[in-house]
């Protein structure tokens, strides 16, 4: 009696797999998906923008009049880490682009958001604007210092993309 058991206790655990397997099966086949979807989803920033321009003790920026193409994918304000700003892109080509501004001493916190990227020693005009080219084995960085704060605008994008962002922030 035993034995017998057993070879229909491994009998009925194949049958409960066969069913799961089944139902597994309709369920991939009839809920829609799309593989070819981008799993990035937009983030709506103005709400943070609003804050942080209230809080920081610097006109916080932020891009206005880039296409739709340009994705904003993440948004950040930590008053108690150097009043730091963070507001993060994918660019038209899916690079990653971001502006970060803080009152953290400069050098630091560029190497940081920059991720370690170094100060070549060339500048580059943007819309009127003086910018520090910075190059990296990851991102690259345009940086700006104004009155009591540091504005970076770093990624992986083409150094014209970097541009193209940092000549469409706006303080307000």
């Amino acid at each position: 009696m035993a034995s017998k058991r057993g070879k229909q206790t491994v009998r009925d655990m194949f049958l409960s797999m066969a069913v799961i397997s089944a139902a597994a099966g309709v369920v991939y086949i009839f809920v829609p998906h799309d593989e070819n979807a981008n799993p990035v989803k937009a983030v709506d920033y103005r709400v943070e923008l609003l804050t942080a321009r209230r809080a920081a003790p610097y006109p916080v920026v932020a891009p206005d009049g880039l296409t739709e193409k340009w994705k904003p994918t993440s948004v950040s304000y930590d008053r108690k880490a150097g009043n730091s700003w963070h507001l993060g892109f994918l660019d038209p080509e899916g690079k990653y682009v971001a502006v970060e501004q803080s009152t953290s001493p400069a050098k630091k916190y560029v190497t940081e958001v920059s991720q370690d990227a170094r100060n070549t020693g060339r500048t580059k005009q943007v819309a009127g604007e003086t910018w520090q080219h910075w190059e990296g084995s990851k991102y690259d960085a345009l940086v700006r210092h104004d009155k009591g704060s540091t504005t970076v605008v770093t990624g992986s994008a083409s150094p014209d993309r970097l541009a193209e962002m940092a000549a469409a922030l706006k303080a307000s």
